[in-house]
């Protein structure tokens, strides 16, 4: 039988849209019985927002997160396979991204851009894919589609160890050091031997398999590697860093592991983290049509709803600095009023115009506001905004003295912790920094009652938007003491209090 180009190109584009808002039934379970044990108040809640989110997305197909991802596949091509087609398989593969990506109905972010070093310029479809093939033994062609988020893709790390260095604790040092903005829980997958290249392609296709450590758990004769697995899974929940880096039972979901014959002398490990918006289809074709994608079962998800009995409303339009030297970290918050967007280039752009004296653009007004970390997914049907998460916080640490400095905000939101020098900004300007739960863009997106376009349009998901919340929910990281929520739960000290 004949693998017809149209068939791929329909296939990819279907399996592109199918993970925007479907997550796999064993993440679902996975965390849910993280939700069940976890005695961390502020951790359980991330987790119960991630769910309710994951719930959300699916029932209303739109994405789970709005960053949609760098798009990953893996391809075994059968050596025997005929093809019915004038395109190569790399750009049938990219004209079925581009397909999922512009799909009016539920478009997704275009975050990929063109001439890395210079320009970077956004190619606008989310193309091209970053493509692995192997060729094998048979008539039938498999894929691997993933869009991974670059929250977790940029805590990626790799080194050279000695032959004799320990594995394990390689990986215990490392893991703090990616901070939260991985947006745990999620899993975390280790690539060892090769070469630095194969290392790195080993850790990504590990995160690929499905989540058993709990059938790992049981088994009377692990392997070794499956040992270490279990030995790593555990120890890494027992740093303490949680759901969101809030603290708590559940870092990690899963710790996956492959390896590959190296050199005598070496031994190079890499480790990819993905994220609570992890999403993966497996899926073959064989000349038979279009690939039939996996049912969907609502029943997996749990029984959820949100609990903000505890939330602080807070008034967003009369909020004052001395109001918010009332504010602990820890303290969970509901917004109502207006917040101005900003993300990379925003932020880059502004410095440009302060550095020409030619001050904000028009009608941009920060004053008094705070800044929302975030680029949303566009709009559809009688959308306000589409799914509109935050984005890691620490990538603006080198403007945010600037803004605090002129532009009169009080605050940031985003998610993840920030560095040192923001942190003493951040005190210094009796300001705050808020996080909102990464993996819970859909959610979070019902909280927008209106959303306006205000400046550098031209930037499309990174222009300047004036947003109208009512109830967004927000857990203070950063207070205008600068007492730090990250760093106290990764060191697992006692949360000060105000007195």
């Amino acid at each position: 039988m004949k693998i017809k180009q149209e068939h791929v190109i329909e296939s990819i584009c279907n399996a592109l849209q199918y993970i925007s808002y479907y997550h796999a039934p064993d993440f679902i379970r996975s965390m849910t019985d993280a939700y069940d044990k976890e005695t961390h108040q502020s951790a359980k809640n991330a987790i119960a927002q991630i769910l309710i989110n994951s719930k959300m997305a699916a029932l209303g197909q739109r994405p789970m997160c709005q960053d949609t991802g760098i798009i990953n596949i893996f391809v075994e091509v059968g050596m025997n396979i005929i093809w019915e087609a004038d395109l190569s398989l790399e750009d049938m593969i990219n004209k079925g991204v581009r397909c999922a990506y512009t799909n009016p109905e539920n478009p997704l972010r275009a975050s990929i851009v063109e001439d890395p070093l210079f320009a970077r310029v956004n190619t606008k479809d989310n193309t091209p894919a970053v493509i692995h093939m192997k060729v094998v033994k048979g008539s039938k062609i498999d894929f691997i589609v993933a869009a991974k988020g670059c929250g977790s893709e940029n805590k990626a790390k790799f080194a050279v160890l000695k032959p004799d260095d320990s594995l394990a604790d390689w990986v215990l040092r490392t893991v703090p050091t990616m901070g939260a903005g991985w947006c745990p829980p999620g899993l975390i997958g280790i690539g060892v031997g090769g070469t630095a290249e194969k290392a790195m392609l080993l850790a990504k296709l590990s995160l690929m398999d499905p989540i058993d450590i709990s059938e790992i758990s049981e088994k009377i004769n692990p392997t070794n590697i499956e040992k270490l697995r279990l030995e790593l899974f555990d120890k890494i929940n027992n740093l303490g860093i949680g759901a969101q880096g809030l603290g708590g039972l559940t870092t990690v979901l899963d710790v996956k592991i492959k390896d590959y014959p190296t050199h005598s002398a070496s031994q190079p490990v890499a480790m990819i983290p993905n994220c609570a918006a992890t999403r993966h289809l497996h899926f073959s074709m064989d000349g038979s049509g279009v690939a039939e994608l996996p049912e969907v079962d609502l029943s997996v998800y749990p029984d959820l709803e949100m609990d903000y009995s505890h939330h602080k409303k807070i008034n967003l339009s009369t909020l004052t600095r001395e109001q918010m030297g009332d504010w602990n970290i820890g303290d969970t918050l509901l917004l109502t009023g207006t917040i101005i967007t900003g993300r990379d280039a925003a932020h880059k752009r502004l410095k440009k115009m302060f550095d020409n004296d030619e001050g904000l653009p028009k009608g941009v007004d920060f004053d008094n506001k705070f800044i929302y970390y975030v680029g949303p997914v566009d709009a559809v049907g009688d959308e306000v905004i589409g799914p509109a998460g935050p984005t890691t916080a620490t990538r603006m640490d080198c403007f945010s003295d600037m803004m605090l400095e002129k532009t009169g905000i009080l605050g940031m939101i985003g998610k993840a912790e920030r560095g040192e020098a923001t942190i003493k900004s951040i005190k210094k300007h009796k300001a705050s920094y808020l996080i909102a739960v990464g993996g819970a863009a859909y959610l979070i997106s019902k909280s927008i009652k209106k959303a306006k376009k205000i400046a550098f349009e031209d930037m499309g998901m990174e222009a300047i938007y004036e947003l109208e919340v009512k109830d967004m929910p927000v857990t203070v990281a950063v207070d205008s003491e600068g007492h730090n929520i990250h760093s106290i739960f990764q060191n697992i000290q006692t949360l000060p209090t105000k007195v």
